[in-house]
């Protein structure tokens, strides 16, 4: 196993192929052994061979981009963290792929304790501020088609009542500001969340406070708003996943 990967990693430093002799004599390795190895990198695709020159491939390809993935999924982890500590909040980073509202990531701790999802995130798009935010990024046809397979029903006393009156409030929603709720989702809890779009992708994170710290609900959400301006750059290319 490490003398393919040394292959495949000389294979990778040649952007116009190399022979089996050259990446024989490149890996210290013996010619019939490289021959063998390449033969079978090869055949399970994580090399490919064009007139005697071996180039990565597909199945190598495949891994590139499944360790950038990982890397920018880790970045925004590690990003989410930082601000949950520094903020004092926990922080939750979603997005509207494929007509679903997916939570992608989720950053709490024991001081800053997480929602509990008792009723499914992607249904209850209407009562909180990750679903409000990432609807009031899409067009009214889209939100009409949310909610047509996900309509507004009660989850808590405080939950907006039916459809057109969301549709109000997704319309008056000021782009780039947060999206407050107050126990809309969960009795006891206030939410907001700041939308952020990456090219044709809605996306948001988001900061939950008990109800009896609503007063740092604002504040909050401004502060990670001056922080996501602030890093804005790598944190689009890092959520693009």
């Amino acid at each position: 196993m490490q003398r393919a990967m040394r292959l495949l990693e000389t294979v990778a430093g040649h952007a116009y192929g190399a022979t089996a002799k050259q990446l024989a004599r490149e890996t210290g390795l013996a010619l019939p052994t490289a021959y063998h190895l390449l033969r079978t990198l090869v055949h399970e695709g994580y090399l490919s061979r064009e007139k005697g020159l071996f180039f990565l491939g597909d199945a190598a390809e495949r891994l590139g981009r499944s360790g950038a993935q990982q890397k920018r999924r880790s970045t925004v982890a590690d990003t989410l963290a930082h601000w949950r500590d520094s903020i004092g909040v926990p922080m939750y980073y979603a997005l509207y792929r494929d007509g679903e509202i997916e939570v992608m990531c989720v950053s709490a701790s024991r001081q800053a304790p997480a929602v509990e999802e008792w009723a499914d995130f992607r249904e209850t798009g209407h009562a909180h501020a990750i679903g409000q935010c990432l609807l009031s990024q899409l067009d009214e046809d889209a939100r009409r088609d949310h909610l047509a397979r996900y309509p507004v029903q009660p989850v808590t006393p405080y939950t907006v009542r039916d459809n057109d009156a969301l549709l109000r409030r997704l319309a008056r929603t000021r782009r780039m500001e947060p999206v407050v709720e107050r126990q809309e989702y969960a009795v006891g809890t206030v939410c907001a969340a700041v939308p952020i779009t990456v090219g044709a992708t809605a996306a948001t994170l988001a900061l939950s406070l008990p109800a009896h710290q609503a007063d740092r609900l604002l504040p909050a959400a401004h502060r990670l708003q001056a922080e996501i301006w602030r890093h804005l750059g790598a944190l689009t290319l890092s959520i693009s996943i």
